[in-house]
């Protein structure tokens, strides 16, 4: 290698010439990363890590229920609780096999649930045939929206003795009551879901030039099963409320007769049978809802997926 250096006198930089060696090129710096697919659940799961709620708890929801039951044996195996008032939770598994034996609590859990049944079944029609005709026009919003607005105001323990001067104290009263209550919580929840649609959706569908059952059938009907699925949970609520009231006035069969009879006799095991056959079911059917709901909106992605 020969390097010459020369000095200029009039003080500018020096000139280096005769250089035969090749200068290395600098290396481009390497391409970034790209970006998570958020469909290919790369985004997902990260933000679940760093901020979301964590892994689920394989049959969490059955924790605080077992807590409860588990402080009950104990305070009564410490005779901290007086039997009169309060059966310890062997007397109740006695009590429901007495009931079981004998046939009674076959026949109530049988006649309770039909009359739930009936009536969820017959408000969730309803709520959801005027939840339909009040989100999706005008004319049915004024004649529909401001009547389901009172009636939300008005408690079904308040339309009781005018039901039983109206339909008598036999099923159908029973039937209307449950079913009165689930109708209001259908109604509410899918109707906000049906007016909060995204105009965009509308004007994309007008564009598309989409008939009146395919822009119900592929715009209405998914924007609006998330509500109708969170009033369809509250509505299974309300119809084991209304169930509770309903038969425990002048009612002659059912699990909450079989408990007002118990009341009678001071038989707190009894009472406590109902109960627990009541939050059974609540919560039986409320997963069911929950799972159902999981498998039609599978699509959607949620921080508990």
């Amino acid at each position: 290698m020969n390097v010459d250096i020369s000095t200029r006198t009039d003080g500018g930089p020096a000139a280096v010439t005769g250089v035969s060696q090749k200068v290395p090129p600098a290396s481009a710096p390497p391409p970034p990363p790209p970006p998570p697919d958020p469909e290919a659940g790369g985004l997902v799961p990260a933000l679940q890590r760093r901020l979301g709620r964590g892994k689920s708890v394989p049959f969490g929801r059955l924790l605080g229920p077992l807590l409860i039951i588990v402080a009950w044996w104990a305070a009564s195996a410490a005779g901290w609780l007086d039997p009169r008032k309060l059966s310890s939770p062997s007397s109740v598994l006695s009590s429901a096999q007495e009931l079981w034996t004998s046939g009674r609590l076959q026949d109530s859990v049988q006649t309770s649930l039909s009359r739930a049944l009936l009536g969820l079944l017959i408000g969730v029609a309803a709520g959801l045939v005027l939840a339909l005709a009040s989100g999706l026009s005008r004319i049915g919003d004024a004649f529909v929206d401001g009547t389901l607005q009172v009636k939300r105001s008005i408690p079904n323990l308040a339309l009781l003795p005018l039901l039983i001067l109206w339909l008598g104290i036999g099923e159908t009263m029973k039937v209307v009551v449950i079913a009165l209550g689930v109708l209001v919580s259908i109604y509410i929840n899918t109707h906000a879901a049906l007016v909060s649609i995204d105009a965009r959706f509308v004007e994309l569908a007008e564009a598309q030039r989409l008939s009146r059952w395919q822009f119900l059938r592929k715009v209405v009907l998914p924007a609006a099963l998330p509500g109708f699925f969170t009033g369809l949970r509250l509505a299974v609520t309300a119809a084991w409320i209304g169930l509770i009231v309903v038969e425990q006035i002048n009612a002659t069969s059912g699990i909450g007769y079989m408990m007002f009879q118990a009341q009678q006799y001071a038989q707190s095991g009894i009472i406590l049978v109902g109960l627990v056959l009541y939050g059974t079911f609540g919560f039986a059917s409320d997963a069911l809802v929950r799972l159902v709901e999981g498998r039609v909106l599978s699509w959607r992605r949620t921080i508990t997926a």
